[in-house]
């Protein structure tokens, strides 16, 4: 069964930086995509990345491009989510999903495997 553990969250200073952290389990990730996505308070869960295990393509939502960056590391099955110049819009609980196919999609939908979630706080 596959297991996603985020971490990372917290509160920063708008400006600042977090890097949450993806853990994965119980499968071979190698024909799968991961994707991150955030929800904040009255809103949708929304897409922010997500990137092709066995291809690194990796796909950015237009609000965090330039600003996030989506990496794995294979040897410890661990997906990373840097997040640079945070603004107060970016706070929300952010997921880690997975689907699996390999190809990165947008709708959460698509996504079976999901984390519990974790807070980003971004404060003016």
């Amino acid at each position: 069964q596959v297991q996603l553990v985020e971490s990372g969250g917290g509160l920063v200073q708008a400006g600042g930086s977090l890097r949450l952290s993806c853990a994965a389990s119980g499968r071979t990730f190698s024909s799968y995509a991961l994707g991150w996505f955030r929800q904040a308070p009255g809103k949708e869960r929304e897409f922010v990345a997500a990137i092709s295990w066995n291809y690194g393509t990796t796909y950015y939502a237009d609000s965090v491009k330039g600003r996030f960056t989506i990496s794995r590391d294979n040897a410890k099955i661990t997906v990373y989510l840097q997040m640079n110049s945070l603004k107060p819009e970016d706070t929300a609980v952010y997921y880690c999903a997975a689907r699996t196919g390999g190809v990165v999609t947008t709708t959460p939908r698509s996504y079976a495997h999901w984390g519990q979630g974790t807070q980003v706080t971004v404060s003016s």
